[in-house]
């Protein structure tokens, strides 16, 4: 019993210790485990510059009401950053008005979606360049970035970016499904370009 009560004591006593690293060193360096980025399309040509697409997006156009559960996640935290560059590391994004990021955890993964708003599809598709190759968003909630899949897509001049993590030590965490749930919060976009036909 007594082994029992230290092994469990070792075992939490790493984990504080492992989330206050996260917290001290590691919060703006780390980078998603497996990566896919796409540059804007033509399917977005209506909004592919701010000019054309006035409006700024909002937070509850983009976390409706309906987006507080998506699949087994959860929405915990939403917020506007005053500085775009706040939600970044190792890459810039010159002429960002907007970035607006929520949190969301689910039993055994948490991720984020953050959504940026850029002058035109050639500066968005820049900053998927760069966050293909130089830096990343900052994790905003502890998950496990060597187990995490991310997907950052240019949508006109809008770049999003969805990135969920394992957060418990369990193998063969699905990923797949709460990141594809994560990722259709850009759909919003969607609404965007029919609004412009």
């Amino acid at each position: 019993m007594a082994r029992r009560l230290t092994v469990s004591l070792v075992a939490a006593a790493l984990a504080v210790a492992v989330g206050g690293a996260w917290l001290w060193f590691g919060r703006d360096l780390p980078r998603p485990a497996a990566l896919r980025a796409e540059p804007t399309s033509a399917l977005y040509a209506l909004v592919d510059s701010r000019q054309a697409d006035a409006a700024p997006v909002t937070v509850a156009e983009i976390f409706t009401p309906g987006t507080q559960t998506l699949g087994d996640l959860t929405r915990e935290a939403v917020e506007e950053l005053a500085d775009c560059d706040d939600a970044l590391w190792g890459a810039s994004a010159p002429g960002c008005t907007q970035a607006l990021r929520a949190t969301y955890r689910g039993s055994s993964v948490a991720g984020q979606f953050v959504i940026f708003n850029l002058p035109d599809g050639r500066t968005a598709d820049a900053l998927v360049a760069a966050l293909r190759a130089d830096g990343f968003v900052r994790q905003a909630t502890p998950f496990d970035p060597a187990r995490s899949r991310a997907e950052v897509r240019a949508l006109g001049h809008y770049v999003t970016v969805s990135w969920l993590g394992a957060t418990t030590a369990a193998r063969g965490t699905d990923l797949v499904r709460p990141l594809i749930a994560l990722d259709a919060l850009g759909n919003a976009i969607q609404a965007r370009v029919l609004a412009a036909t």
